[in-house]
């Protein structure tokens, strides 16, 4: 713990203000960007198998975004960590609303050109995953000029509106068919019109971002945002050194690859088991409440109790998920109860575990490890994603579960390592 002097500034009027502003607009943010990237989750898939005829195109588009998000989280970590986090965040939405334009013009042309219509598709969903890469770093935006003893709290906060985002996002199937019908436009377009709005919306509000937070944390930390540094990859080697910080990158990971993969193969375990579709809208969206709508709790327990703890108690979580959902066979509510453990044990991890990255490296590689951190989930969702469906062909939803399992359980020697950092480990800022 460092002495309360070192860390005073966070506490000044000035810094309070800037933080509170800062909460509010990334919490705006997240929102109006949910809503938009919400619509890719449901209406883009459908759009995929209508532009190219294939069903196979809806896994694609699953995948497209995740693998975009994984691409793009690195650059837009070192860009803020040089020009500031509205500059970074910013450019991420806008990369997005290009994708939500891409897909009104896609929907338009599916009949008329089918094979422009598929490039912008492809354009479309895969640049997508810009919103979601800033998504997810706009969770530690929030932790800039954040005092240690909230810094989960309020990290929690912007996790939390992702909810209403996530919720709405996936519904505005029927809004935008009433929305293309007075615009003359197809119905598969509609959605996405609204999409692009709402991105659009969350651009403008994160370019309200004075004073950036990143940018201000600077001046009290001594870390030059402009100067040269030498490079993710090594800032990620000197983090992986450090007990709390690779506890923390591998939870995430994990959690990450076990939601996405048991997720993503939920809905087709389902409709094997005769679900209807409105059950199966039902399951995944208490899944996705379990995800977003207790972190402000969350990170209560991770200020309280300790980074670790929560992080373990997310762990025991998923491992009970995978038991629920594994065992259920045709019961569609054992089902449901499983999906929904998924997302509160995913919670668990990601809230204390983003804060204990920040607070485990030093202020000079913090954001390039951010975006690091972010990057390797992505491309463990992807893999989780992808493999997730040829390993419900091979070992049944059952299996697939245990798998799962075993990721996690894999995890438990980071949990018992955390605590014992070699000296010279950095402190917190």
């Amino acid at each position: 713990m460092q002495p309360a002097e070192q860390r005073a500034w966070q506490h000044r009027p000035d810094v309070v203000a800037a933080q509170r502003r800062t909460l509010r607009l990334l919490a705006g943010a997240q929102v109006l960007g949910g809503i938009g990237f919400g619509a890719g989750l449901s209406v883009g898939i459908l759009l995929a198998a209508q532009v190219t005829r294939s069903e196979g195109w809806a896994g694609v588009a699953r995948t497209s975004s995740t693998v975009v998000a994984a691409l793009v989280a690195v650059p837009l970590a070192v860009l803020a960590a040089r020009s500031g986090r509205r500059i970074s965040l910013g450019l991420a939405w806008a990369m997005a609303t290009t994708g939500s334009v891409a897909l009104v013009a896609a929907a338009q042309l599916a009949d008329s050109n089918r094979l422009f219509a598929s490039a912008l598709l492809i354009y479309g969903l895969g640049i997508s995953g810009a919103g979601s890469a800033a998504s997810l770093q706009s969770r530690y935006a929030a932790t800039d000029l954040a005092p240690p003893e909230h810094r989960s709290r309020q990290l929690s906060l912007v996790v939390w509106a992702t909810t209403i985002g996530t919720v709405l996002g996936p519904n505005l199937g029927a809004p935008g068919e009433a929305l293309a019908e007075s615009l003359g436009l197809t119905a598969m377009a509609g959605p996405f019109v609204i999409a692009a709005a709402m991105l659009t919306l969350a651009t403008v509000t994160i370019l309200l971002l004075r004073p950036d937070p990143l940018l201000l944390a600077a001046t009290h930390t001594h870390v030059d945002p402009h100067g040269r540094t030498s490079g993710t990859r090594a800032a990620m080697a000197r983090a992986w050194r450090i007990g709390g910080a690779r506890f923390a990158l591998v939870s995430m990971c994990a959690a990450h690859t076990v939601m996405v993969g048991v997720m993503t193969m939920t809905p087709v375990h389902m409709d094997h088991h005769g679900a209807s579709i409105t059950v199966v809208g039902l399951t995944i969206s208490i899944h996705v409440l379990g995800m977003f709508a207790f972190s402000p709790l969350v990170g209560i327990a991770a200020d309280r109790l300790g980074r670790s703890p929560v992080i373990v108690a997310g762990g025991g979580t998923l491992l009970l998920a995978t038991l629920v959902a594994g065992t259920a066979g045709s019961s569609m509510g054992q089902v449901t109860a499983g999906l929904f453990l998924l997302g509160v044990g995913w919670s668990l991890v990601l809230v204390p575990a983003s804060t204990l990255l920040t607070e485990s490296v030093p202020a000079a590689d913090r954001t390039r490890v951010q975006g690091g951190s972010d990057a390797a989930m992505n491309v463990s969702a992807a893999i989780g994603a992808a493999g997730s469906g040829p390993l419900l062909g091979l070992i049944g939803f059952g299996g697939l579960n245990a798998l799962s399992a075993a990721i996690v359980l894999a995890a438990v020697p980071l949990v018992l390592g955390a605590h014992r950092l070699p000296r010279g480990d950095p402190r917190p800022l």
